[in-house]
C-alpha cells in the first residue's frame, strides 16, 4: 500500500481568520480553496499540509472528518475496510471535484476521510 499524504483537517468557524493564521505564521500556502474547505501547503514540502474545513454550515454532510489519508488505491483499502467488518460512515463516492473516497471511524472514533485522487485518463 502506498500513503500518499496524511492530512489533519481542522474544523473552523472562520475560515479567513484560520487562512490567516496558518499562512502568517507558518508561511503556508493556499493549494486549494473550494469555500468549505481549504488547504494550506508548504512550500519546501508538497505533503505537509493542513485543511480548514468550515463547521456545520459549510459543509453539513461531513463535518466530523478530522484526517484525510491518500493512499495509491482507495478501492483497495475500502475491500479491506469492508472485509474487516468496519462500519462504513460514507460510501465509496466519486465526488465531483476528482477523488474517490470512503470515510471509516477507528477504534477511538477518530474519522478517517480515506481517498484517492480519480485518473481522468481511464
Amino acid at each position: 500500500m502506498n500513503i500518499r499524504r496524511v492530512v489533519p483537517n481542522v474544523t473552523t468557524k472562520d475560515l479567513k481568520k484560520s487562512r490567516d493564521f496558518y499562512t502568517e505564521l507558518l508561511g503556508l500556502t493556499v493549494a486549494m480553496d473550494m469555500g468549505f474547505i481549504v488547504t494550506l501547503v508548504s512550500e519546501s514540502n508538497e505533503t505537509a499540509q493542513i485543511s480548514l474545513v468550515r463547521g456545520n454550515e459549510g459543509s453539513p454532510s461531513h463535518p466530523y472528518i478530522t484526517v484525510s489519508i491518500e493512499v495509491e488505491d482507495v478501492v483497495e483499502i475500502h475491500k479491506r475496510a469492508v472485509a474487516r467488518g468496519l462500519k462504513i460512515l460514507y460510501p465509496l463516492t466519486d465526488e465531483p471535484y476528482g477523488v474517490r473516497r470512503f470515510h471509516v471511524a477507528d477504534p477511538n472514533g477518530t474519522v478517517l476521510n480515506i481517498l484517492s485522487h480519480i485518473d481522468k485518463k481511464k
